[in-house]
């Protein structure tokens, strides 16, 4: 069955209330501000790490990666993107570790061609997006992407208006899985962790938000290293991000 469910043997999110009298059970939850993760949950940018990366180890000189390969790498941050390819490729951890600057620097080239080239944002994005909003929510993306990246992209698929904040994985010292940016970023939205869920689609993301004291949903159709996204200790799991707002309450 399609639609948000709770994982197994969790506890109920921040302030759940009982289905009135007669009507059957369901999760509403009371949130004052929502933390998006970008990859892999509001937009599929496979595509851009795909051109950027594999471009870089062209020009290095180094084997292609598999989209599949990638889809496991992801999410982490550029920098260790481009490690796990070096050494997918063959070189042990001195060998990537040398060549690792001048792969930075292709990369920054390749990606900032490639991003928002070979994405699309997800079904029910926008309408989530909007209905989130429209319930006077507070709104903050938090991605591992670097700053400027992420900016742009979301500008090129119309989601910038939608958030408050946004922060990359260089806004900080230390970037999700640590939770340091939940942290940072509930104190730039005045809202407590406890009333700030966190949307994601990834072990990073639920575990930045249980060490950060945020309650987490996890989206089922992301990347999550290649793994399957139940298996990850969140509080539910949502197929569309236009499901949430119905389990939110007033």
């Amino acid at each position: 069955m399609r639609g948000i469910r709770a994982r197994p043997g969790a506890g109920p999110l921040p302030s759940p209330a009982g289905p009135p009298e007669g009507q059957p059970s369901a999760q509403r939850w009371s949130v004052g501000a929502l933390i998006v993760d970008l990859d892999g949950t509001m937009v599929d940018t496979l595509g851009d790490f795909d051109a950027a990366l594999n471009a870089t180890l062209r020009e290095l000189g180094r084997p292609a990666v598999a989209r599949a390969d990638i889809q496991r790498m992801v999410g982490k941050g550029s920098m260790h993107l481009i490690r796990a390819a070096l050494r997918h490729g063959g070189l042990d951890e001195a060998g990537a570790q040398a060549r690792l600057d001048e792969a930075w620097a292709s990369y920054q080239r390749h990606y900032a061609v490639a991003n928002g080239a070979h994405s699309t944002v997800y079904p029910g994005v926008v309408e989530g997006l909007q209905a989130l909003r429209g319930r006077g929510l507070a709104l903050a993306c938090v991605t591992n992407k670097p700053l400027a990246f992420a900016r742009d992209l979301l500008h090129a698929k119309g989601l910038a208006p939608f958030f408050a904040q946004v922060f990359g994985g260089d806004s900080f010292a230390r970037s999700k899985p640590d939770p340091l940016p939940l942290i940072e970023t509930c104190r730039a939205l005045a809202v407590a962790p406890a009333r700030t869920l966190m949307v994601g689609d990834s072990q990073n993301d639920a575990l930045a938000a249980r060490a950060a004291g945020c309650p987490v949903v996890l989206v089922s159709y992301g990347y999550n290293h290649g793994e399957p996204v139940r298996g990850v200790d969140a509080d539910a799991y949502l197929d569309r991000l236009d499901e949430l707002p119905a389990h939110l309450l007033p």
